[in-house]
């Protein structure tokens, strides 16, 4: 178990756990953090399968048909934010999401993956969109290949996740701070990350499924 610089409100020490680390309680509300291509979204669905949760893709409520951020979006997350039970990724904060779902969230799961692991892991999965046509949210599709050539972020997914690589590094102390009741967990390569969910369904008493390669990984 490690901590975080500084301590929170009340004086309690903020807290980030290991894979190795057991967990202090059993979670009803779920955020997984990480960069993009990280692998959130198929994580969230087994920690959903693992303990019975609701997974919501919160990509899903963003975006309308043809990207456009959809205008009920923070409506939707105030309301599974409002349920007893859900997973999601955390995400959007700077559209608001921070102040409706961090402070429900028990658990934190942050995937601080290797360079090499989330930028491979994101080049597959935006070729096979793109070359497949994969229909996403509201028959969204990724855009051409050619973008990748682009330099704006906000065009090409390769640079935006070079852009925000060192996201969560410098905002989760922060949160950890602002958030105390959250318990954070730092996965820091996706063999972590398996043997974390072992040790969760073990205690748990449940089976876990393999993971699955899947074109919207998150």
């Amino acid at each position: 178990m490690s901590y975080s610089e500084g301590s929170g409100p009340a004086g309690r020490i903020s807290r980030v756990l290991t894979a190795d680390d057991a967990l202090p309680l059993h979670p009803d509300r779920v955020l997984i953090a990480g960069v993009t291509g990280s692998g959130k979204t198929t994580l969230a669905a087994r920690v959903a399968a693992l303990w019975n949760l609701r997974p919501v893709e919160i990509d899903g409520l963003f975006h309308g048909p043809d990207w456009t951020p959809r205008s009920e979006f923070l409506d939707d997350v105030r309301a599974f934010a409002a349920e007893d039970r859900w997973v999601t990724e955390w995400q959007y904060t700077s559209k608001g999401t921070d102040d409706i779902l961090t402070p429900r969230a028990q658990l934190a799961i942050w995937l601080d993956y290797p360079y090499r692991v989330v930028r491979s892991r994101l080049i597959r999965r935006t070729l096979s969109r793109s070359l497949l046509r994969t229909r996403m949210w509201n028959d969204n599709v990724e855009k051409p290949i050619w973008h990748l050539l682009r330099r704006d972020p906000e065009a090409n997914i390769l640079a935006w996740q070079t852009k925000t690589l060192g996201h969560w590094a410098e905002r989760m102390p922060a949160s950890s701070e602002r958030f105390p009741h959250l318990i954070v967990v730092r996965l820091r390569h996706p063999r972590e990350t398996e043997r974390w969910l072992r040790a969760q369904a073990d205690a748990s008493g449940v089976s876990i499924a393999p993971p699955k390669r899947r074109s919207r990984d998150r």
